[in-house]
């Protein structure tokens, strides 16, 4: 009798964090773009800043809470993933942006549950989920460009009968499944790195959203390079890693 394989349920948070891995340096750059009031320095500046100031080893500054975080995107998905993933997300964020701060400012979160419990005793329980909101509204829409456009994509490139189902058909579908979820959540994405980052200077989403106006249209797709080579090739090894392990050590089904 034919068999298949299916993935087991948590095969999506593993390689999403071995996708994060390979990717965090990028996010941590998107997050400094996104984070400057003014177009000061673009994506390769920032990079070689970030390493002559801090060191190379500073461009995975917050990658305990970026693991964190995957773990709840992909295990829960969309909306409710990106809710419940919001205060790993938010010290994510903060860790990755404490080097542009003046020593005296800087938070310096030893790593992910110390920032969590740090933000929990000096500014109470509800800042953990700062930027919520924005958080799921762009879990959901990363899920909808990641996995619906992935599955679509997969099955253009195997009807043109071109291709078969492997690495490189994987590969393919999974690029242009990134590139969706970049265009679609960038906005968000701005507004929930901001909302984060903040010292109380936003009253909500509404105003944070108004602030960011003033500086343009285009001050909503700030960071979207980057984002885009963040994400594309997160989504790229994402999908890859899942289709491995699910060929390799998925759960046994009748075809």
């Amino acid at each position: 009798m034919a068999e298949r394989r299916v993935s087991r349920w948590y095969f999506g948070g593993l390689a999403s964090c071995g996708a994060a891995c390979c990717t965090h340096p990028l996010d941590l750059l998107k997050v400094h773009l996104q984070t400057q009031q003014e177009v000061k320095m673009r994506m390769t500046g920032m990079a070689i800043s970030v390493i002559k100031n801090d060191g190379f080893f500073a461009l995975y500054n917050g990658l305990s809470a970026s693991l964190f975080r995957q773990v709840h995107l992909f295990s829960l998905l969309g909306f409710t993933g990106g809710f419940v993933g919001t205060p790993a997300d938010m010290v994510n964020v903060r860790m990755q942006n404490d080097m542009k701060l003046p020593p005296h400012l800087r938070r310096n979160y030893a790593h992910a549950l110390d920032g969590m419990f740090r933000v929990i005793k000096e500014e109470g329980f509800r800042r953990l989920f700062s930027g919520a909101t924005m958080a799921s509204s762009r879990g959901a829409l990363v899920t909808v460009g990641q996995l619906a456009c992935y599955d679509q994509a997969k099955q253009l490139v195997l009807n043109t009968g071109v291709m078969s189902d492997n690495i490189f058909t994987h590969f393919l579908a999974s690029s242009i499944a990134g590139g969706c979820a970049t265009f679609l959540c960038q906005p968000l994405d701005v507004l929930k790195t901001r909302l984060m980052n903040s010292k109380g200077e936003y009253r909500g989403v509404a105003h944070c959203a108004m602030e960011t106006a003033k500086l343009g249209p285009l001050a909503f797709y700030k960071g979207l390079v980057p984002a885009g080579i963040r994400l594309v090739p997160h989504t790229v090894l994402t999908f890859v890693f899942l289709e491995q392990l699910r060929k390799h050590f998925g759960i046994r089904v009748p075809a």
